[in-house]
């Protein structure tokens, strides 16, 4: 029985990695996975998805306006798919996961999404908070603050290393912009930012 999977956690927790390795091991079974990653991320290349400890692989894209329900219905009709994998899932619309939804429940694909729960601002993204209420699990991929505690809060930093309070929901960046920390230190930064 298919179902609707949302894998969340901070940046570097090893999402994609996590990711990769299911695709993989579909793959060594001789099931065809379907990944998907959002178009405005691409800096691992257009369509495609990469681990900072150096794996990728290829993937369809998507934009907010897609329908997802449509790409999925073709993407089957063309031949077999065994999972859908979607990486940075917080950059889907709630319609777009609700298309998801469907695609689970009328398709019967099973659908993996791999994303960030919260932004810099402790805020959950559109997506983040569709996936959380339609979601048949939810498996939080966990990584760890400085002092040792897990990780569930991300800063984003100017410049001078500062924690921002400010500024748009969406921006791409890794190691040099977002840092992950537990809400203790979150706050802290965010106060002392």
């Amino acid at each position: 029985m298919a179902k609707l999977y949302f894998h969340f956690s901070t940046m570097n927790a090893g999402k994609s990695t996590v990711l990769l390795q299911a695709a993989h091991n579909y793959r060594e079974r001789g099931m065809e996975p379907y990944l998907l990653t959002a178009r405005l991320d691409h800096r691992a290349g257009a369509g495609r998805i990469a681990s900072r400890i150096g794996i990728g692989a290829e993937a369809d894209t998507f934009e907010p306006t897609d329908d997802l329900f449509a790409k999925l219905s073709a993407r089957k009709a063309a031949g077999p798919v065994a999972c859908v994998f979607v990486d940075e899932a917080q950059f889907l619309s709630e319609a777009q996961v609700w298309d998801l939804a469907r695609a689970v429940d009328d398709l019967d694909l099973p659908v993996m999404c791999y994303g960030l729960r919260v932004d810099f601002r402790g805020k959950l993204f559109p997506g983040s908070a569709a996936l959380l209420a339609l979601a048949d699990e939810m498996r939080e991929v966990r990584t760890i603050c400085h002092c040792g505690k897990k990780a569930t809060m991300v800063i984003r930093q100017d410049a001078d290393g500062h924690a921002m309070a400010d500024g748009a929901q969406v921006q791409i960046g890794g190691n040099e912009t977002y840092v992950s920390l537990c809400r203790r230190h979150w706050r802290a930064a965010m106060e002392a930012g």
